[in-house]
């Protein structure tokens, strides 16, 4: 299935929602310290419901060493960004892409995206002038999206 990255996650309702799309969609969450909150903080886990057990959550100390564990090739890595120029919908989607999200705040920085490479950034369409879309409601235009072009294998 497909990797999420959340680069430094700051806001644990958000972290809580993913986990739970990971769970429902058989995506492998990876998490990247420093961590805003702490793995057992309680409205991580009331977003989350009772859904951490299901879903395949990694830590790692950096978005170098996550994208190492995942053995993903540059190619099928994308930021998803403001700063993309291609939106996520025109890109032909693999079994085990890999979505990077940078902090809901600051974004990523440029240490990595260096690792990342700019032409890997993807955008959601949005209206002129708005800002960004919430981070758990982006995970999952993109990874519906994405299990869409797959033919939704692995769910009923």
């Amino acid at each position: 299935m497909f990797n999420i990255i959340l680069v430094s996650p700051e806001i644990p309702a958000n972290t809580g929602n993913i986990i739970r799309l990971a769970a429902n969609t058989g995506a492998n969450l990876h998490l990247i310290r420093p961590l805003g909150f702490q793995l057992d903080d309680k409205r991580l886990k009331r977003a989350g419901l009772d859904y951490h057990e299901w879903a395949d959550i990694k830590v790692h100390d950096d978005l170098r060493s996550a994208i190492q564990f995942i053995q993903a090739p540059k190619d099928r890595l994308f930021a998803i960004s403001t700063k993309g120029k291609t939106f996520s919908q025109s890109v032909q989607f693999q079994e085990n892409d890999c979505f990077i999200f940078g902090r809901e705040t600051s974004g990523l920085r440029p240490e990595e995206w260096e690792i990342i490479g700019r032409e890997q950034a993807i955008r959601l369409p949005m209206k002129p002038n708005s800002r960004s879309l919430n981070l758990s409601n982006a995970v999952a235009v993109v990874v519906y999206e994405a299990w869409r072009q797959i033919n939704y294998q692995g769910g009923v």
